[in-house]
């Protein structure tokens, strides 16, 4: 790939990186995730902010990554990355020989690490737990690539990098939720070995609901209603 990281044409090799993201890919990652908003028809739920999403996924001090909230980085390079055995999760080498692609939002999405590299996507995780198995699991909150670098295979590396690292952890399981509409989506989970498990609901207390709670309000008010 030859092609500056303000221009929208990229050809020949490429390399992919999942990395550990830090507080300077807060802007990237709060617009991927209003891209996935608009791609979900969500928008009307979309609430983060960048002080937000810096004081969750980047507090200080730092909670190690992977037993707590963690936040990675899909970047793309003109060229090889040297791997980092303390941020690098996952990667893989794409060739656009024959087939160039074109990348609107590059120079938007220039990677704040400079050298060319272009923020791609991001996914989303924290721990959970198996009373049944009686061993700690990941789930996978979000999952996103941008429109231009669907279906190269992307991600299935993120997913496939996830689902390693929580092995390696002797986790007992990784979980996440998709939208009974996206028939892609699903195709894709389950030709990676996953269980789309239909008699599962998922229940959601938030906003006004869940601040019912806050202070014992709602027992309070059924206590003084008995």
């Amino acid at each position: 790939m030859t092609t500056p990281a303000n221009s929208t044409a990229f050809s020949g090799e490429v390399w992919a990186e999942l990395r550990l993201a830090d507080a300077s890919d807060v802007p990237h990652i709060h617009a991927l995730i209003h891209q996935m908003a608009e791609f979900e028809l969500l928008t009307d739920l979309f609430a983060a902010t960048h002080e937000l999403l810096t004081s969750t996924l980047f507090p200080s001090p730092p909670r190690p990554p992977l037993p707590s909230f963690t936040a990675l980085i899909l970047v793309l390079s003109p060229s090889p990355l040297p791997a980092a055995a303390d941020s690098t999760i996952g990667s893989c080498r794409l060739d656009l020989s024959a087939s160039p692609l074109a990348d609107p939002e590059a120079a938007a999405f220039a990677s704040p690490r400079g050298g060319g590299r272009v923020t791609a996507g991001f996914v989303i995780c924290f721990p959970n737990y198996s009373t049944f198995l009686s061993k700690p699991g990941l789930y996978v909150e979000d999952i996103f690539v941008r429109a231009p670098w669907r279906r190269r295979g992307l991600g299935r590396m993120m997913l496939s990098a996830v689902a390693g690292k929580a092995a390696e952890l002797g986790m007992g399981r990784v979980e996440w939720c998709v939208l009974d509409w996206n028939k892609n989506a699903i195709d894709f989970y389950e030709g990676m070995g996953a269980e789309v498990l239909p008699q599962w609901r998922i229940c959601r207390l938030t906003g006004a609901a869940l601040d019912k709670y806050k202070g014992g309000q709602e027992e309070s008010g059924k206590a003084a209603a008995e």
